[in-house]
């Protein structure tokens, strides 16, 4: 049972429309080969484009990732920053297909259920931070943790701690007993959640709920991670303070993210957005029709119209 004493209630309704969405999540890296070693090959996207030193890696025709070259040394620990991305897929077997991929090459991956989803974590070879996801509400959903319910609640009603080791056998059954193989991503997979470090959890929470306007759905201060989203979970956004206090931007050249990108689904909701930003006295640059901020620790934020 969580201690409810250093729980906060932070539940609300979002403002943001339904359909808002992540858009591509820009990173540096330091090298073109490295990069495509996990991104491509393990991960499984596409290089659908190449401009410059911009590697576009999605699937199904559209951009996911863009992978900066030219960063001259790996994240550096303990900064302000990704935490990771999570790269959503859409069916179980996409997951086991992940795995595989991971396997041959040797490299390192968390399985982890989470009850509402199943994840991967693994790392770039710079160090950015990579969950690949699958969701799965309906074996459970996460408790109440301001009533003094446990993390997580199976559909039976049993508790769940929500950070059991996946089945690998299990997952891996997915592909049948003569499986093909798949080098790559299905179209459908998506970016699901950011995940970031920050320094302060009440200053994130008031930024990403009643500025960019998520649903507040978690702050747990003795775990040190808040989240927040739209109707439904898994979160959006998610933000940690296991860099510390004192955690600062990382310094220039080094590896990790460069900006996320929010995609609105109208000219208006797109206009709302920025007139909370402006009140709040937000960071506000316009591009174009678009324009960027940064939440209150330098985490920078592209803010798009839908296509």
């Amino acid at each position: 049972m969580i201690d409810t004493s250093v729980q906060s209630n932070v539940r609300s309704k979002p403002v943001l429309p339904l359909t808002t969405k992540l858009g591509a999540v820009h990173l540096a890296v330091t090298d073109r080969a490295k990069a495509l070693a996990i991104w491509q090959d393990v991960v499984g996207l596409d290089l659908i484009e190449e401009q410059g030193n911009a590697l576009h890696m999605g699937a199904g025709g559209k951009t996911l990732i863009v992978l900066e070259t030219g960063a001259t040394r790996p994240v550096v620990p303990r900064t302000i920053g990704l935490y990771h991305v999570a790269i959503h897929v859409p069916a179980r077997a996409d997951l086991a297909q992940m795995a595989v991929r991971a396997l041959q090459r040797n490299v390192r991956i968390s399985p982890t259920d989470h009850l509402v989803s199943e994840a991967i974590y693994l790392w770039d070879l710079d160090g950015n931070g990579i969950e690949i996801t699958f969701e799965t509400p309906w074996r459970g959903s996460l408790g109440d943790p301001d009533k003094g319910e446990t993390y997580a609640v199976t559909a039976e009603g049993k508790p769940h701690s929500g950070r059991e080791p996946i089945d690998l056998d299990g997952l891996l059954g997915e592909l049948g007993e003569t499986p093909t193989l798949a080098a790559r991503m299905p179209a459908g997979t998506r970016i699901g959640h950011v995940h970031v470090h920050v320094n302060d959890l009440r200053q994130a929470m008031d930024f990403y709920r009643d500025v960019l306007g998520f649903a507040g759905f978690l702050l747990i201060e003795s775990f040190g991670m808040g989240d927040v989203g739209l109707d439904y979970m898994p979160h959006t956004l998610a933000f940690n303070i296991w860099s510390g206090p004192d955690a600062t931007l990382p310094p220039a050249g080094a590896a990790g993210l460069r900006w996320f990108t929010i995609v609105m689904p109208d000219a208006d909701s797109l206009a709302a957005l920025r007139q909370r930003l402006e009140r709040a006295g937000a960071p506000l640059a316009v591009v174009g029709n678009d324009f960027e901020t940064s939440d209150p620790f330098g985490n920078r934020i592209k803010i798009v119209a839908a296509d």
